[in-house]
């Protein structure tokens, strides 16, 4: 069996998933604020098969895409973590960082305190060479955290295969960082 790597911060804990979390995933999941830069809304039953993935996934391997809560008081954040995409991309095969917060969280630092957490795991403990972002062109609020993580953007725009060719989500800027620029905690 896998050691799972759980990870403590100032103010968040990183952990694996729980059926006590799949509610507010799915009210996450389905407000369009948070959502506003994916193709659609998840309904409750699309939610929960999504936790049950990034579950399975941190079973397996040990790391994903953990749930993030606050320390002081449990509540849950959302999720940050890391995740090999399953889809081609201009840097498959790849490690990506990511992260959804719900809406109250937002502008508190969250998500960049996650996601320093989970690129210490990700050059610390995994040895990884490096780790890819990626959002729409349109998610400042996304390229903004990737740029406080020292992450560069790489100037090689494409069109996510996930996302539908009418879109206007469809094409995502690139991120990247290595181990040898990483300034971690």
């Amino acid at each position: 069996m896998t050691d799972i790597i759980e990870i403590e911060t100032e103010r968040l804990r990183l952990r694996q998933w729980k059926k006590e979390d799949f509610p507010a995933f799915a009210k996450l999941n389905a407000d369009g604020e948070v959502m506003e830069f994916y193709p659609a809304l998840l309904n409750e039953r699309e939610s929960n098969d999504m936790a049950l993935r990034f579950e399975a996934l941190i079973a397996y391997s040990g790391w994903g895409f953990w749930v993030v809560e606050k320390l002081d008081d449990n509540a849950f954040v959302g999720f940050v973590g890391l995740h090999e995409p399953t889809y081609d991309l201009p840097v498959t095969p790849c490690v990506e960082i990511g992260w959804r917060l719900a809406k109250e969280y937002w502008g508190q630092g969250y998500a960049t305190e996650a996601a320093r957490a989970s690129l210490c795991v990700a050059f610390g403990m995994l040895d990884l060479p490096e780790v890819y972002s990626f959002t729409s062109v349109l998610n400042k609020k996304s390229q903004a955290v990737m740029e406080r993580l020292g992450m560069i953007n790489m100037c090689r725009n494409f069109d996510h295969p996930m996302i539908p060719e009418d879109s206007p989500l469809r094409e995502h800027v690139l991120y990247k960082i290595n181990r040898e620029n990483w300034k971690g905690d």
